[in-house]
């Protein structure tokens, strides 16, 4: 699969997300279980390509939304990690 591809799944999940005013910060298993679902059921992906897509499609979300924060200097606010 190429990354416009994967982007477009990406776009999918997160349209999805977006429609159901979910938090972009859930943790609820059981509401991020329809998410997991829809990926593998849409693209046929497995149980942790599923959740890798979910993840990423949050993670798009925050970073759409961030007033164009640069994510090297408040990646904490993501939980990505970079310092």
């Amino acid at each position: 699969m190429n990354d416009s591809q994967y982007n477009s799944q990406i776009e999918k999940i997160a349209s999805a997300i977006l429609k159901d005013k979910i938090s972009l910060d859930e943790q609820d298993d059981s509401k991020l279980k329809k998410y997991h679902d829809l990926a593998k059921k849409q693209f046929h992906l497995q149980d942790e390509s599923a959740v890798q897509l979910v993840n990423e499609a949050f993670l798009y979300l925050k970073l759409k939304g961030s007033d164009s924060a640069d994510p090297l200097q408040h990646g904490d606010q993501f939980g990505a990690g970079f310092s």
